[in-house]
């Protein structure tokens, strides 16, 4: 009897080794060439140079889109790495073979996974380079996350040396709105962090709040000294911009900004401004009201959720969603990150997580706390939001243009009853004479 293909159990199984160097020169080349890298007119500067170091070590970098395996990959050349990345790519039929030919190793992102640690193991014990990004995905609003609570610790159980890869303007080049490339320049600077006698001085919070410090960087902000020009194709500058600036600033009506060839506009209020090249916010006229930079306009959604939710003990918030899966017997097409498999509520309130509806023609729940669950993997773009339920993927596909508010405002959940997924020192004055983390005060 044919035994029935499950490509889950056999990506848990894979073993991990360097790249092979041909394959991987080729990969190389190719980063360097207008087909990948050189496109994005990438930059480089050296302060350490991780090839050529020898043995093993880590590249930690501030992941700010799609595009960055290309620029890290150049930057540590000629050392070959093996660079982890979400386990949900590993199904789409366009990236499952070139994954597996570069040794990339997948990770359930924000959730234990004993088979990618595993295979980190085993490439820094064979002398290699693990290359991840700390912060678990990449930028969302155009500024960095803070990274996943415990990696100082990961870093001193391995004790090899760690370089950052530090990159500026990748964000704009490729973002969570839009999956369109915005061709510009993108900026790479690595350099040693730290020393395996760092780490042992080290105690594991203050190698996690160094990291937070070397990663703190804005790409909106940054090119309001750069002056860079991001051209876009056909000029839609802010095409999907309204996915993350989900509410009117003057008005405070959601989910009525369009964005659309180069203008986000409030189609209840009429608020709006264009944006050029660069990413500048220009107010249609002086009535507007306009934060100076989409990270800011992202802020202040973030402040009113932190506020709302103190107010009011009751809150909920419940949206209409399609679930997609992962299926074990074949991949899913290159457009997709899954494969619709039912629908329900989705609600979020001082309680937890909460779904409602049918999986595959069955009934299907669940209720997840916030010890649990902190914020989301990050899949394509801000249409949709992922989460692994008793360790299974899962992408939902919210009714309503919601996914940015669904984030911020888990996120901001967590923050009030847990805290264990901290926000930035330079943000303290959002959550300014407010509490944090009231559920484990008394424990």
């Amino acid at each position: 009897m044919k035994k029935e293909k499950d490509l889950q159990a056999e990506l848990a199984q894979r073993k991990f080794h360097k790249p092979n160097p041909l394959l991987y020169f080729i990969y190389y080349v190719v980063g360097r060439t207008k087909l990948l890298g050189k496109k994005y007119h990438p930059h480089y500067e050296y302060v350490d140079k991780i090839g050529k170091h020898k043995g093993p070590a880590f590249i930690i970098w501030n992941h700010q889109s799609r595009r960055d395996h290309t620029f890290i990959t150049t930057a540590a050349w000629p050392r070959r790495i093996n660079i982890v990345c979400g386990y949900n790519e590993f199904f789409r039929e366009h990236l499952a073979w070139p994954l597996k030919m570069n040794q990339i190793i997948p990770k359930k992102v924000f959730c234990n996974d004993v088979p990618s640690l595993r295979a980190m193991r085993s490439i820094i014990q064979k002398g290699g380079i693990v290359a991840f990004s700390p912060e678990g995905t990449s930028s969302i609003f155009g500024d960095n996350q803070p990274i996943v609570p415990g990696t100082g610790r990961f870093l001193q159980v391995f004790g090899v040396p760690v370089f950052m890869a530090y990159l500026k303007g990748s964000y704009l080049t490729n973002n969570k709105v839009d999956i369109e490339d915005r061709i510009g320049e993108v900026f790479c600077k690595t350099k040693l962090l730290f020393t395996p006698e760092d780490l042992k001085k080290m105690s594991p919070q203050e190698i996690d709040d160094k990291i937070n410090e070397e990663f703190h960087h804005d790409d909106y902000k940054w090119n309001k000294e750069a002056h860079i020009k991001y051209v876009a194709k056909d000029g839609q500058i802010t095409k999907g911009l309204s996915d993350i600036l989900y509410r009117c600033p003057k008005c405070g009506h959601e989910y009525e900004m369009e964005a659309k060839d180069n203008y986000i506009k409030c189609k209840h209020c009429g608020n709006g401004a264009t944006m050029d090249n660069e990413y500048n916010l220009i107010k249609f006229d002086e009535s507007c009201v306009i934060p100076d930079t989409p990270t800011d306009w992202a802020h202040e959604e973030r402040q009113l959720l932190i506020n709302e939710i103190r107010k009011d003990p009751n809150y909920s918030f419940s949206i209409k969603v399609k679930v997609g899966y992962l299926p074990k017997d074949h991949y899913v097409p290159k457009e997709t990150t899954s494969e619709i498999c039912g629908e329900g509520i989705y609600t979020i309130d001082h309680k937890g997580l909460h779904f409602k509806g049918t999986k595959h023609g069955e009934p299907w729940e669940f209720d997840l706390s916030y010890k649990e669950v902190w914020t989301y993997p990050m899949t394509v773009d801000v249409t949709i939001f992922s989460l692994f339920v008793n360790e299974e993927y899962y992408d939902f596909f919210p009714e309503t243009p919601c996914a940015a508010k669904v984030i911020m405002l888990t996120e901001e959940m967590h923050r009030y009853h847990i805290n264990r997924f901290k926000n930035f020192p330079w943000f303290d004055y959002m959550y300014e004479g407010k509490e944090l983390g009231i559920d484990l005060k008394d424990k």
